[in-house]
Order: C-alpha cells, then structure tokens, then sequence
C-alpha cells in the first residue's frame, strides 16, 4: 500500500467515526425530543401518513438478517419510498449498538409476568422533525451532508458502523 493509499484510507475511517459520532449525537437528540420512531410497520406507517416530517432513516441488520428475504424485500420498499420523497438513509451494520443509543436493551428482557418478552425490531429507526421547530443542528446537517455525498458516488444507502463505546 502507497503512502497516498494508506492516507485516503485513514481518512475514510476518520471520516466514518466522524459520522458515527454524528449520529449517535442526533439519536440522542431525537430520543430526548422523542421524535424516533421504531420498527419496520411502525414506520412504514409513518411514512404513510406524514412522510415530510422524516428527516433521516436507519435501516439496521446484522450478517444473519442479511439472509432474511422477508426483511430484504421491506428493506427494499422503505429505500425506494424514501428515495422518492428525499428521505436520507443510512444503513447501520451493528444492531446491537443502535439498541445500546436508544436505550433499548433493558427492554429486551423477559417480562415481569415471567414470560419471554418480544426485543423491540430496530430494523428501521425514523427520525422526525420536532414540529415545534426545525433542526438547526450541526450534526444532523452532517449526516444530511454525507448521505447526500454519498448519493453522488452512486452509493444510495451508504452503509456505517457505530464505534463501539
């Protein structure tokens, strides 16, 4: 590896902590503001009824869900709405860490009643504008910024890995 390879390589992973670093601060943001909406049907019902507030998709799987027809095939429902209507995606490859951010994980435990509880599908994480007021947040003008670099380079679903904490 050249000395100028081995640069731009160290400067795409910088650049890919950098956008992890991006997310993870708008994830808490839109937690906090609780305008996160969860689940692969919640969200298709979203997108339903008020695409024009979504700001930013997540769609999130692991090396087994990525032999999941099913869940490929609503993956590839929800990229095509979205490209029609100028929603931002991304593609997380650790599910486990997108739970750890929105503190779901304690969540995935059994149920008081002593019953297995269902763990909550991040399959598809929406993030909305607050109706309040519009983001005027670094950070997420970030990530807009890199999925729209992304889009020129021809890769329409860039795909990122949260650093590990």
């Amino acid at each position: 590896m050249t000395l100028e390879e081995f640069s731009a390589a160290e400067q795409k992973t910088e650049r890919m902590d950098t956008v992890g670093d991006a997310l993870e601060e708008v994830l808490s943001k839109a937690r906090s503001q609780r305008t996160i909406t969860v689940g692969v049907y919640e969200a298709a019902k979203l997108l339903n009824v008020d695409p024009d507030n979504v700001v930013l998709c997540l769609l999130a799987a692991d090396e087994d869900d990525d032999r999941d027809v099913a869940l490929q095939i609503h993956f590839t429902l929800i990229q095509a709405f979205c490209c029609e209507n100028d929603i931002n995606i991304l593609r997380v490859s650790n599910p486990g860490r997108l739970a750890e951010l929105l503190l779901l994980e304690s969540d995935a435990g059994p149920a008081e009643s002593g019953g297995a509880s269902q763990p909550p599908d991040l399959h598809c994480v929406l993030v909305t504008n607050p109706h309040s007021s519009q983001w005027k947040d670094p950070a997420l003008s970030q990530l807009i910024c890199f999925c729209r670099e992304s889009r020129y380079m021809d890769q329409w679903v860039p795909v990122i890995n949260l650093p590990e904490r």
